[in-house]
């Protein structure tokens, strides 16, 4: 088969995952008596009926973006960084830390802003090697070993808002005492997105897009993701290749920590990771791990998560609805993916 028509199939059996997660959506919805064509002008009106919608819309974007980035480095070294959720975590924490030294003191914001920055990132690489040590000379399945911290760093956060950094005289489930506005990243006009988190999506995405795809580092982390023994025999090293990618991973996922804190909720909260990790693995998986696509999947994700807010509001129905969709979306695609691969092997 030509090049052309492989290409032509390859759209088509994409497509045909699409409209299967649709029609299966569709059934769930007829056997609980919802009309889907409701449901579905509902999830648009939702995510994009105003301009604060799309605003939330980018919100969402820029951490599941950023943490998408960092999945397709462990993805593309065949490694499975689900601890990515207590990386975020910890960079939200050491971010918080930072500020909290430096509120009080006569430093500048800005400088301030840019440290606790640069503290998440170094928490969440910290986090996400800690996995790849487990891994590597451990012998702990990266799962494993990231599913125990992120329960770690869970219990830290929960610890840290209750106990050393809890509010005086109050015991409040809605975080830590919200920062003095200097510390904040500046905002887009009245919306709760910042320009500067935006960029600094975009900037990652190019990084990883030239990592991956023109380096001689991006074509030695993909020969260690085909084969430890054949990357080993080819001179690369796969421990050291695989420490790398959890800790390039961990930088992002800490930086996504970090911009929570300081972009969106100015305080450290319980669920600061907001399950990103989670959905960013689902967003890795769906684009076939091609730096290309994440920003529109990222896109289309996070407004489906916008989206289903409106859904218990207008029609009664649960919003987890849109996961449901987005989950299904993800098993199709790739099932058809196989299916693709079975023809094209064959033909």
């Amino acid at each position: 088969m030509n090049p052309a028509n492989k290409r032509t199939l390859s759209i088509v059996f994409q497509l045909g995952g699409l409209v299967l997660a649709i029609l299966f959506v569709t059934l769930i919805l007829l056997l609980t008596g919802a009309n889907p064509l409701d449901v579905f002008k509902n999830l648009i009106v939702g995510a994009f009926g105003s301009t604060n919608r799309v605003a939330s819309i980018l919100v969402v974007w820029v951490p599941l973006t950023l943490v998408t980035c960092g999945l397709l480095v462990t993805f593309t070294t065949g490694l499975w960084n689900i601890g990515i959720e207590g990386q975020i975590t910890i960079g939200a924490i050491f971010s918080t830390g930072i500020i909290r030294i430096f509120m009080d003191t006569s430093v500048s914001p800005i400088l301030v802003i840019i440290l606790s920055v640069i503290a998440g990132i170094a928490g969440g690489a910290i986090w996400a090697v800690l996995v790849g040590l487990l891994k590597t000379y451990g012998g702990v399945n990266e799962i494993f070993g990231g599913l125990g911290l992120n329960f770690i760093a869970t219990a830290l956060n929960i610890g840290l808002i209750f106990g050393a950094w809890s509010r005086e005289g109050v015991a409040s489930m809605s975080g830590t005492q919200p920062f003095p506005e200097v510390y904040w990243l500046p905002n887009f006009r009245s919306y709760n997105f910042s320009w500067v988190s935006i960029a600094i999506s975009v900037i990652g995405i190019v990084i990883i897009f030239l990592l991956l795809t023109g380096t001689h580092f991006g074509l030695r982390l993909k020969a260690v993701g085909k084969g430890m023994k054949s990357a080993h025999r080819l001179g690369i090293p796969p421990k050291k290749h695989m420490l790398l990618a959890f800790l390039i991973c961990g930088c992002f996922a800490g930086l996504t920590g970090a911009l929570q804190v300081v972009g969106v909720y100015h305080r450290l909260i319980p669920s600061i990771s907001s399950g990103y990790g989670f959905l960013g693995l689902m967003v890795a998986m769906l684009i076939s791990y091609k730096a290309i696509w994440i920003a529109p999947i990222a896109f289309f994700f996070a407004a489906l998560n916008i989206g289903g807010i409106q859904l218990p509001i207008v029609l009664q129905l649960d919003s987890t609805l849109s996961g449901v969709l987005q989950g299904s979306l993800v098993l199709f695609i790739l099932l058809m993916q196989g299916v693709k691969q079975r023809v094209l092997g064959k033909s």
